[in-house]
């Protein structure tokens, strides 16, 4: 979480405007009609998204001011080519878009020499994966990835591998409202896809736009493993209000993630 006057690329960013879930669609529809202040107003509403995925990258030694202004390549690109038509969040889609982009300036100033021939395979899986993106407003998996170059899929996974810094398993994959999703979270099932991650950005999300009592009961209910009655102890009201605010936060979740 960001607290008081911090300046990034010339931005105050205590200053930066939090969009609702209405507005981000009123917004969207508008720029699809071609209003250019409407899409400057979405980009601009979505500026802590930025920041937000920025910290994950903030071991390597670059220039905040340099990875911000990256990450906004990465929003801007994921404004313009949203389908509004698709029942897709606006930050489901944006988060691997500006994620991508990062990557994508990190490796190229990456000073490990790769091979000609796999750096060259690695820029078209990325290309694909991109164009991929945008039709289907998921990431796909290697496999289409992979189908679709015309290559294995272990030649698609090694050179795209190859060109991604290794990355601590506590670095965060997003954060938002002082809650984080680290890499190791998404270790923890072998089974783990693209699309599973993505579902935990939504989740994150989700969990973000909870009010602060609610976020410790569904925190301590299901990431703790306590009883309604533990926890009516533990913060000092009754069990039926505990299995109340618990019923109301899950459906207000479940609304936002589907």
């Amino acid at each position: 979480m960001y607290c008081g006057k911090v300046e990034i690329s010339g931005i105050d960013t205590s200053k930066l405007k939090v969009l609702t879930d209405e507005e981000k669609e009123e917004l969207l529809r508008k720029t699809k009609a071609g209003d250019m202040a409407a899409r400057e107003e979405l980009i601009c509403g979505n500026l802590r998204l930025v920041l937000s995925i920025i910290q994950r990258f903030g071991g390597r030694r670059e220039s905040p001011d340099d990875l911000f202004q990256v990450g906004c390549i990465g929003l801007i690109k994921a404004v313009d080519n949203f389908n509004i038509d698709l029942n897709v969040k606006f930050s489901t889609y944006a988060v691997p878009m500006i994620i991508g982009e990062i990557r994508r300036y990190l490796r190229d100033n990456n000073a490990i020499r790769i091979s000609r021939s796999m750096r060259d395979l690695a820029y078209r899986a990325l290309s694909v994966r991109e164009e991929i993106s945008r039709e289907k407003q998921t990431e796909p998996t290697p496999d289409e990835i992979a189908a679709r170059l015309g290559e294995s899929r272990e030649a698609v996974v090694r050179a795209m591998e190859a060109i991604i810094e290794p990355i601590s398993l506590y670095e965060p994959v997003f954060t938002e409202n002082g809650d984080s999703l680290y890499v190791i979270d998404q270790l923890a099932d072998i089974g783990a896809s693209d699309e599973a991650w993505l579902e935990n950005i939504a989740l994150a999300e989700a969990l973000g736009r909870l009010g602060e009592r609610e976020r410790k009961i569904i925190d301590m209910r299901f990431y703790k493993n306590k009883t309604q009655m533990e926890i009516a102890e533990e913060i000092g009201i009754s069990q039926a209000q505990v299995s109340r605010l618990e019923k109301g936060a899950l459906e207000r979740m479940r609304s936002q993630i589907i």
